[in-house]
């Protein structure tokens, strides 16, 4: 019986111990196949060359990192927690060393006095501005639907909006009646600031958008100044000394 020659034997060895794996995507082997122990490992092709990384490595670099996140969240948290601790500490020590005529003095109504200052300016401001910028806007829309030629259709929103406004004033007095006797008319005020809200970004709406939404809006504004002027203008009443 022939047996086969050792050149025979090495030829079979080496091709097939150096026959190219072909890889199509990431493939998993066992590490003792590598020499690695007790560590999984993948394989890689990138261009024709293979990669051999373990999987212990990456995750345990995310669950390092995880948790490095985690502790300087905690931290920040503590630390601005103690900080508004010390903070509230501090007011409450100064409180206390305070004289006596600073702990009697009427802060809250100083409060309340200061934030109807501020509003009664405001109020002011706006009611010096508020029929300038109002006839400006509307010229330049009027303007606008001139060029378009579509000046014909301005009364129809406008006496809509006219409407609507009334509806809006009775509708905000059946809700509250209390407004009617009210100092400043917080009703009015709120609907001319929902309506000047529509009526400013009039130049970006749509082409029907921007010549009839503005003039909806003048004509809710127009009543509701018109009303603002008759609130202002109406008797005050006067209360007897015996009345309650």
């Amino acid at each position: 019986m022939s047996l086969p020659s050792s050149s025979h034997l090495l030829s079979t060895t080496a091709s097939s111990r150096f026959q190219p794996l072909i890889l199509n995507s990431t493939v998993s082997i066992e590490p003792s196949f590598l020499g690695f122990k007790g560590t999984p490992c993948f394989v890689e092709k990138h261009n024709c060359c293979l990669s051999v990384k373990p999987f212990g490595v990456s995750q345990k670099r995310v669950t390092t990192i995880s948790c490095s996140m985690n502790m300087s969240a905690q931290q920040s948290d503590d630390h601005g927690r103690m900080k508004l601790e010390q903070l509230i500490d501090k007011a409450r020590k100064l409180w206390d060393s305070s004289p006596e005529p600073v702990k009697i003095f009427p802060w809250n109504k100083a409060l309340d006095n200061f934030i109807q200052l501020i509003l009664d300016l405001i109020l002011v401001v706006v009611k010096y501005l508020a029929v300038p910028v109002f006839a400006v806007t509307s010229l330049s829309e009027m303007s606008y639907c001139a060029h378009e030629r579509k000046l014909f259709l301005v009364p129809i929103p406008v006496l809509f909006g006219v409407a609507v406004a009334g509806i809006l004033k009775a509708t905000a007095l059946e809700l509250s009646p209390h407004l009617k006797d009210a100092e400043v008319p917080w009703h009015l005020i709120a609907i001319a600031i929902l309506f000047t809200l529509i009526k400013l970004p009039g130049p970006y709406y749509p082409y029907w958008g921007r010549i009839i939404i503005p003039h909806f809006a003048n004509g809710v504004l127009l009543r509701t100044l018109w009303f603002a002027i008759l609130w202002y203008r109406r008797p005050k009443a006067v209360k007897m000394p015996g009345s309650s």
